[in-house]
């Protein structure tokens, strides 16, 4: 593992990533916006698995891989993007045929344990994170201290572990104020609607990206 001072370096750089605003919080606003706390909650969870399989993918070079695939890193995140998209035209077309009566914490049909498997598969299939992943670990991986892909996954594991908790408490602020909007049923569809238009946005973000060059 890396010496004491280069993981307290690391910590510090990856807690400031992890709160600086990005396309996984946006996210994870949006979810907990449309569909209430609980499915922010689970949003939280399922991104921070889908980070997972970025960071176990670096590890074992599969990331690399995708990267230095033109074609790959096209289908991946055209496939993403599909998913983003069609995640935030759901919420839209259920945010517009809500009755004004129904409980502001209702959701989607799916609920947390849908919200949970979407997450997953968001994080999971967007090339940029294995690009972050890829380009921040290695400056803190030391090959004289043990193996690289061990030291690779225990960083990541420790950045997916901020950025979740990060996530979290935006889920909780987010939720919060969808409760607060409990008695304005109006306000409650606007915010649904908000919400799978930034869902829409941030998938057309994805679509749009680059691959990263050496």
């Amino acid at each position: 593992m890396p010496d004491p001072t280069s993981l307290a370096l690391f910590v510090a750089a990856a807690l400031v990533l992890a709160v600086t605003p990005g396309p996984g919080l946006f996210y994870v606003a949006a979810r907990s916006l449309a569909g209430g706390r609980s499915e922010g909650v689970a949003s939280s969870l399922g991104t921070g698995l889908g980070g997972m399989v970025h960071v176990v993918a670096g590890g074992v070079g599969v990331s690399a891989l995708v990267l230095a695939s033109a074609e790959l890193f096209a289908a991946l995140k055209l496939v993403g993007a599909a998913y983003l998209i069609w995640i935030g035209y759901r919420t839209l077309r259920a945010a517009r045929r809500e009755q004004a009566a129904m409980p502001a914490e209702a959701g989607p049909a799916g609920g947390s344990g849908r919200a949970f498997r979407e997450g997953v598969l968001v994080e999971a299939l967007n090339p940029k994170t294995a690009a972050f992943f890829l380009a921040f670990l290695p400056q803190f991986v030391d090959p004289a201290a043990g193996p690289v892909a061990l030291q690779f996954m225990v960083l990541g594991s420790v950045s997916v572990a901020l950025n979740t908790l990060v996530d979290l408490a935006v889920a909780v602020a987010a939720g919060r104020l969808r409760r607060g909007a409990a008695t304005r049923p109006g306000l409650v569809r606007r915010l649904r609607e908000a919400s799978g238009a930034a869902m829409i946005a941030l998938g057309l973000g994805l679509a749009l990206a680059r691959r990263p060059t050496a």
